[in-house]
């Protein structure tokens, strides 16, 4: 849902989100545009499950690095955005952030979508992830199925009966599509 339609630049836009009264919204900057970020409780329990599975691996293959929920921040292409779930590694990122945007952008990047996504929103933020070197996962809900994104080789599109992995981003990692969804 877009809350403006003029441009701001990320200055005037990471101080329209630091205003008291926008204390409890997620709004990223998209294209230059204020977007209120709108889940649902199925997209978010999608994005859990691929926390979860993330957090674990790093604690078992002794991978260091940080993952953040829907509420961690990244900058990315001079843009802010709030990844369902990101991941940075610790060599690229030493100490745990603490800022409301982290200043580099992240690892990987999984991007749940709700009914509330608008298409070309995502097109933008996969444009800008992809130039800044981040894999990028885009999980459908409603299809059951995971598009992996990585800058150069063309789209994998996984369903069901596929396993993800972590290619270089998360060496080691795998899950299954089908253990992504809650049913």
């Amino acid at each position: 849902m877009a809350v403006q339609t003029q441009r701001m630049t990320v200055e005037e836009f990471e101080r329209f989100a630091e205003r008291p009264e926008n204390a409890n919204r997620r709004l990223e900057d998209i294209g230059g545009e204020v977007v209120e970020v709108a889940s649902n409780s199925y997209s978010s329990l999608v994005a859990g499950n691929i926390l979860f599975a993330i957090k674990l691996h790093l604690r078992d293959s002794g991978l260091q690095g940080y993952v953040t929920g829907a509420d961690g921040g990244y900058k990315v292409a001079g843009e802010d955005y709030l990844p369902d779930v990101g991941f940075i590694a610790k060599v690229r990122l030493p100490d745990p952030p603490h800022e409301t945007w982290i200043s580099l952008p992240p690892d990987l990047a999984v991007e749940v979508l709700s009914p509330s996504d608008k298409p070309d929103d995502t097109r933008i933020k996969l444009v800008h992830y992809l130039a800044a070197g981040t894999v990028v996962w885009v999980v459908d809900p409603d299809q059951k199925q995971v598009e992996v994104y990585t800058p150069g080789p063309a789209v994998k599109r996984l369903g069901e009966d596929d396993t993800l992995d972590g290619s270089d981003v998360l060496p080691g990692f795998t899950l299954a599509v089908k253990e992504i969804f809650p049913e």
